[in-house]
């Protein structure tokens, strides 16, 4: 027994090995010559960097996320990014000291031109999404940027060409957060240009490690003897570096995720209780960076009286919310004539919405009711007409569903019950004949058939 499970567990072992296993789809020196052909900062990636700063500007500008995209794609910011992570991994310094000086050009022309183009820009957007989606980075952009680094490093690798890269481009995107930083500069934001260059750097230096990994397990060529001691102090200097990028991520995460649940359930518990009697909430603002975040929350109708003002706050708890973290303000129920056009309109505006939707589901309700009344009803007049065709001597049919009854369980059995008229009493045989094939006629088992 023993000797058949070490024989299957050696079979899956094996079979998940040569699933895995990556040497014989690997080409270390093709990939080698590709990396160090791609960090060069001259000639056509110079002009393809400048259309890319523009185009990833624009899109930025113009909140166009397909324009976003193109200019990933267009952009030759992953060579020295990878050039670096190769030049660590086997021990290249003046091949790194190389890519990460075409790195620093690469980015410093990239803001300076995105500043320039922001500066004389003359569209400027009231919710530029695009934009503020580039300056708060997460833990979550840690993820992509290693994962996704791995993925374009191994694509790289491969003997097999495909289109990953392209992937890695989207996803990791290394342009919008430097065009992002030049618009801080442009409008003197301060918070735009650290987070966008914040985010930048966790995308450029996890590529780099994803890379340096993916060089040490897939055992690239050396460039020189490595120094185990000066190896270590790459080592300790490479985890300093995570630690201190992913620290501010993971706080930036959990912020995020707060102030999501905030706003979540937030906006569960002003749903259950939009309508409060005589009264109503017509609007309301969360407060997330007050401690504790805050709900204000707008009444309009008649004042709230003391007990309907409590019964607000038990629904709140019931949510997770104290009660210094709602906020009640009666301003256009205290004095009607404070109530501006703008709240008049969005009070009538939200009782219709109200009124419509309920009236909505009630059509909705007896719709579906008629059609399963549709559904369910006989085919009277056809199949009054086929019995009379094959029976002319029949004078009435009744038909009718129905319901049968038992006594010792209370159960019920649905039955289609039919009696015919004739002037002549139809043959017990006939009338068994007649029963099957009403069975077929009406797709139903349980038929009832009598004769008056």
């Amino acid at each position: 027994m023993e000797s058949n499970f070490k024989t299957i567990f050696g079979r899956i072992k094996g079979y998940i090995g040569g699933i895995v296993r990556l040497n014989e789809h690997i080409d270390t020196d093709k990939a080698s010559q590709y990396i160090r052909s791609n960090i060069d900062f001259k000639g056509p990636n110079v002009y393809i960097l400048a259309f890319a700063i523009i185009v990833a500007s624009v899109g930025l500008n113009t909140n166009s996320i397909p324009v976003i995209i193109g200019a990933m794609l267009i952009s030759p910011l992953m060579g020295p990014i990878f050039g670096i992570g190769y030049g660590l991994g086997t021990n290249d310094m003046s091949f790194l000291k190389t890519a990460f000086k075409n790195l620093v050009v690469m980015v410093i022309i990239s803001i300076f031109a995105s500043t320039l183009y922001f500066l004389v820009s003359p569209l400027e957007l009231e919710n530029p999404t695009e934009l503020l989606t580039r300056t708060n980075p997460t833990i979550y952009d840690v993820f992509i940027a290693l994962f996704g680094g791995s993925a374009g490093i191994i694509e790289i690798s491969r003997k097999d060409k495909g289109t990953v890269i392209s992937g890695v481009a989207i996803a990791t995107a290394l342009m919008p957060p430097l065009c992002t930083a030049g618009f801080g500069l442009a409008t003197g934001s301060l918070k735009y240009f650290l987070g966008a260059l914040y985010l930048f750097s966790i995308n450029g230096i996890f590529i780099a490690i994803a890379t340096f990994l993916a060089v040490k397990y897939l055992k690239f060529p050396m460039a020189t003897f490595t120094d185990p001691g000066k190896q270590k102090r790459v080592s300790r200097w490479i985890a300093a570096l995570v630690v201190i990028i992913i620290i501010p991520s993971v706080y930036s995460a959990i912020i995020m995720i707060r102030e999501n649940n905030f706003n979540h359930v937030a906006k569960e518990f002003i749903s259950q209780n939009k309508e409060l009697a005589r009264s109503y909430i017509y609007d309301y603002d969360i407060y997330l960076h007050s401690k504790p975040p805050k709900l204000e929350l707008f009444i309009a109708g008649e004042t709230l009286s003391e007990q309907e003002i409590s019964s607000l706050y038990r629904s709140a708890h019931n949510f997770g919310f104290t009660d210094d973290q709602i906020i009640i303000s009666q301003k256009a129920a205290t004095d009607q004539n404070n109530m501006t056009d703008r709240v008049a309109i969005q009070s009538i505006y939200e009782r219709s919405d109200k009124e419509i939707q309920q009236r909505e589901a009630i059509i909705d309700s007896l719709r579906k009711e008629l059609s399963s009344f549709k559904v369910r009803e006989l085919p009277y007049g056809q199949v009054t007409n086929e019995l009379i065709a094959q029976y002319p001597a029949l004078k009435g049919v009744t038909m009718t569903r129905g319901y049968r009854m038992s006594t010792d369980s209370m159960t019920r059995t649905e039955e289609i019950i039919i009696i015919l008229n004739a002037d002549k009493k139809i043959p017990e045989d006939n009338m068994e004949k007649l029963r099957k094939w009403l069975t077929v006629r009406l797709d139903f088992d349980d038929i009832i058939l009598y004769q008056e």
